[in-house]
């Protein structure tokens, strides 16, 4: 008989993400402050449980155009960037004041793609998150998007939650939104759509059922939250996708109530590989012949300069690239040479490579402890 609940009681750590959506309101752009009450009060109270908790908050954008009365979500940078500059201080104001309500001390940090895709960076911002743990302190971590443009933003604040769960080893990711989560159709217009409770594996099934942004404030939709449980699955999360306006949903979440869909932990990438696959930022492409594709999918070998039968973008020494197979890309990796000396010794023995640049430091294009297959 299936049990009637989820078994999450070695939940410790928990980051919940909140969208835009659900924390204002879309006709006025203005915050939901009932919302914001509910959210402080639930937090506050799974903090008094023990848990350690990492709020990733949509909002500052929005809440920036409710401020400055604009009549709509600015399209572009710079007003997206002026509107977060007002926006931020609105948006942790009302947060210090509801967690105040409850004894509870909140702490901003702000992120960019950059400070995951340099690897120093990447760990002082993990350490930065867990200092603020020892301090009894609740971080709110938003994209930063008064200085982010287009290269460097996450795009979304659900896969943003999933990378910060990855780097502090949380056990639990939960999204809120204006959904209730994954559906096998969209209910506004498909009666016979039906929730899909549990996920295990994320197929090409599941992610044809993704839709697009659903608001006008928000900048996320299904698909940005599956690839975010992607990303929480290899990282040893499970992850609830769940709607934020039902009564006490994050308390019905950790008691192990079904609600929503709940997306099950695969293997576990080790935390340096988990910044490989998703955290650092991909430089570049390398195409390789068949020989090399089975030898990295069927073998679990490094990608050695013989099997690679082309190149792509710029990248040098220490920059991570995709690893393709005809049109599908099957790893990303730490490369070990310059894009000019890799094409230079493609499809070469590594015995040749000292007689064509001179030095071999490595034998290995990218050695597999520095790959990542299944991305």
């Amino acid at each position: 008989m299936e049990s009637l609940k989820r078994d999450l009681n070695n939940v410790k750590r928990l980051v919940v993400k909140v969208g835009s959506s659900s924390i204002t309101y879309n006709e006025t752009g203005k915050l939901n402050l009932y919302q914001l009450e509910c959210l402080g009060r639930q937090l506050s109270d799974l903090y008094n449980r023990g848990l350690e908790i990492v709020l990733v908050s949509s909002g500052a954008i929005a809440a920036g155009v409710g401020k400055l009365g604009l009549q709509q979500r600015p399209r572009d940078i710079p007003e997206k960037q002026a509107s977060a500059a007002v926006g931020q201080g609105v948006l942790l104001h009302m947060y210090e004041k509801f967690f105040a309500e409850y004894g509870v001390i909140v702490g901003q940090v702000l992120l960019t793609r950059e400070d995951f895709s340099d690897r120093k960076r990447f760990l002082n911002a993990r350490n930065t998150i867990r200092a603020l743990f020892k301090q009894g302190v609740i971080p709110v971590i938003n994209e930063n998007d008064t200085v982010a443009v287009e290269e460097i933003k996450f795009g979304d604040n659900d896969n943003l939650a999933a990378l910060v769960g990855g780097a502090i080893d949380a056990d639990m990711l939960v999204l809120l939104s204006d959904i209730e989560g994954l559906y096998s159709g969209d209910p506004r217009v498909d009666g016979n759509a039906y929730l899909i409770s549990e996920v295990n594996e994320i197929t090409s099934e599941i992610e044809s059922l993704a839709g697009g942004v659903g608001t006008d404030l928000g900048a996320g939709g299904m698909v940005t939250k599956i690839q975010a449980a992607r990303v929480a699955m290899h990282s040893g999360m499970v992850t609830v996708l769940a709607r934020t306006g039902e009564n006490n949903i994050l308390q019905q979440i950790l008691d192990g109530q079904k609600v929503g869909t709940a997306f099950w932990p695969s293997v576990k990438l080790d935390n340096k590989k988990q910044w490989i696959a998703y955290g650092s930022g991909v430089q570049g492409k390398i195409n390789v012949d068949r020989g090399a594709a089975n030898a990295l999918m069927e073998h679990g070998k490094s990608l050695l300069p013989s099997g690679v039968i082309g190149t792509e973008g710029r990248f040098d020494v220490g920059n991570t690239v995709s690893v393709y197979f005809e049109d599908m890309e099957i790893a990303r990796g730490v490369v070990n040479y310059s894009i000019d000396h890799l094409n230079a010794i493609k499809g070469k023995q590594t015995a040749e490579i000292i007689e064509i640049l001179g030095y071999k430091d490595f034998d290995e294009v990218i050695h597999r402890n520095n790959l990542v297959l299944d991305i």
